[in-house]
This record gives structure tokens, C-alpha cells and sequence, in this order.
């Protein structure tokens, strides 16, 4: 998914003559997009430097190094706010020291939606029907803000259904915290420029337990090794259909399971069943709650620093 993107910023950047062959682009990232940024300088030429989570593993650091890519790791941490904002501090002093490096800002920079266009023309063509909604995980904001823009502006009905992990300040979910692993690539601890919240319907914030089932019941149903981003979304896509049976539900699976095999998968059994579980309905942040909290965000504007609406 992030390929996509990557490799549309990449070659924008070359042809507007923002960057040249053989420059170095810099990144931060919790695995998936620094791979995707690392597969488009491959292809265009570019040295590649990633500042990665303290959650980026062994095979993705295999991978990295025979691309050719610059790779710094955090040390490890089980606080996303603090890894996040270490990896932004570990940036800008590259920058000081590199200031021929070029950062791709994947949260702030809208060059991030544009590889997206041609993926929604394929759900356009693919699912034919105006009665769409669209699940994904937030993130950085770019897949599915890009994704519900383009599809609306053929079919305004689109909905757009944003999943989050709890601790995530995206939409104000900072003060729960998930005793589990936090699924940090679909969550902030800082604010995201890329984020349009008012693009939103709905938004489901999920726990690694409720992640995690979604992620056993995709293999065991569908035969799809995915990870606990996409087991989130997944999960929310199974329970909105249940509640629209006349809309047609398109979730992005956004990250393979292989990096989750002793995280997620070796304690299946433990798994909760998806039809044990379902969402606690919200009208507030404050009233979120462990493991699985629904609202309708409406389209509104991003929270405020306490979590609500400052409209």
C-alpha cells in the first residue's frame, strides 16, 4: 500500500526538480513506509536514510540492507509517544548535520496522496456502486483521506470509517492507554498535518487484543496472513457490513503478518472470537473504553487537546 505512495511522491519530486538522481531522502518510520520509501529509491536512483521504531524487525532490517538503505533504529521502548518523538528529534539532527538531505515528511506533506488516485479509479471500476464505504486505519492520514477524496468526487455518499489504536492524540485518544502493544502504524502521538478529519464518518478505536483476533480470524477464514493493522480493520469492516447490508465495504489491508508470527500469531488460541465481540458505542472521547469504542465522527474538524470538538 505504502508503494504506491512512495513511488507517485518520488517521481513528483523528480520532475518538479525538488530532488535529483542520487540524492538522499530521509524518513522516519515504524516499519512499512520506510520499506515502501526504500523499494522507490531503488527504483529511481535515490539513497535512501530511514530512522526507524523500535518495533522494526529482523527480516525488515534484512530487507532495508539489501536495497542499500541507511537504516538507524531506537532503542527499545514501549512508549510510542516517547519513540515517535525521539525519531523526529533523531531527523532534524541529520538535518543539521546533512542539510543536502532531502525529508520526505510523510505525516505533513500532501505529495503522499497522489499515488493513491489510481487505487481508488480500481475500487471505483471494481466495486461499481455509489453505496460504498471505505475502512482503513488512520495513520499518517494519507491512504484513506487520499482514497475517500478521489472516490467523492464522483460519489460524495462515499463513507470513510478511520480506525485508531487507543493513546493515539488523532482523535483525541491520548488519555486510554492499551496495556498491550500499541498498533503504533495506525496511530499518532504527536498531530499529523495530513490527517483531514473532517473527511471522517466514523471512527472505531481498537486494543491489540481486538486487533489480534481480527488478525487470527482473517487467516483462519480467508486464508490472509495479515497484521494487527489490517486484523483492526478488517475486524471493523466485518461489524459495519453486519450493520449496512445494503453498502458494499472495501477495508485496506495495509501490513503482511510476518513481523507479528511471536507477537500475534503464537498465542492464537488466546485469540477472543470476532462474533464475542463488538464495539461500545460513544458520543465523546472521554467515554472511550477498552477494548473496542465506535463514534460518529460526522465530518467534523480535528478535537482539541482535551478531546473534544473545537468547532
Amino acid at each position: 500500500m505504502k508503494a504506491v505512495s512512495a513511488l507517485a511522491a518520488v517521481r513528483h519530486l523528480l520532475d518538479t526538480g525538488a530532488v535529483r538522481r542520487g540524492d538522499t531522502l530521509l524518513d522516519s518510520s515504524s516499519g512499512i513506509y520506510g520499506y515502501a520509501l526504500a523499494l522507490a529509491c531503488h527504483r529511481y536512483g535515490m539513497r535512501c536514510h530511514i530512522v526507524g521504531s523500535t518495533t522494526v524487525d529482523r527480516t525488515l532490517r534484512t530487507q532495508l540492507a539489501v536495497l542499500g538503505t541507511e537504516f538507524e533504529q531506537m532503542e527499545p521502548c514501549a512508549d510510542l509517544k516517547l519513540d515517535q518523538k525521539r525519531r523526529v528529534a533523531r531527523i532534524h539532527e541529520i538535518l543539521a548535520e546533512r542539510p543536502g538531505h532531502h525529508w520526505m515528511r510523510q505525516y505533513h506533506d500532501d505529495i503522499h496522496y497522489l499515488g493513491y488516485r489510481s487505487v481508488a479509479r480500481r475500487v471505483r471500476e471494481e466495486t461499481g456502486t455509489d453505496r460504498l464505504t471505505l475502512v482503513g486505519g488512520v495513520g499518517s492520514g494519507a491512504s484513506t483521506g487520499a482514497l475517500a477524496r478521489c472516490l467523492r468526487e464522483d460519489s460524495p455518499e462515499v463513507e470513510l470509517v478511520g480506525v485508531q489504536p487507543y493513546g493515539s492524540v488523532t482523535f483525541g485518544s491520548e488519555h486510554v492507554s492499551d496495556p498491550e502493544i500499541i498498533i503504533a502504524g495506525i496511530g499518532s502521538s504527536i498531530p499529523f498535518g495530513n490527517v483531514a478529519h473532517e473527511l471522517y464518518d466514523t471512527v472505531h478505536w481498537l486494543s491489540f487484543e481486538a486487533a489480534r483476533s481480527g488478525s487470527v480470524d482473517l487467516l483462519r477464514r480467508h486464508a490472509v496472513f495479515a497484521g494487527l493493522s489490517t486484523g483492526a480493520a478488517y475486524l471493523t469492516a466485518r461489524w459495519e457490513r453486519d450493520r449496512s447490508p445494503g453498502r458494499t465495504m472495501v477495508f485496506i489491508a495495509a501490513d503482511t503478518g510476518h513481523r507479528y508470527v511471536d507477537t500475534v500469531f503464537a498465542d492464537h488460541a488466546e485469540a477472543t472470537p470476532v462474533d464475542r465481540l463488538a464495539p461500545r458505542e460513544v458520543s465523546t472521547p472521554e467515554e472511550l473504553a477498552l477494548p473496542w469504542s465506535r463514534m460518529r465522527w460526522r465530518r467534523r474538524p480535528a478535537p482539541g487537546p482535551t478531546g473534544r470538538d473545537t468547532r
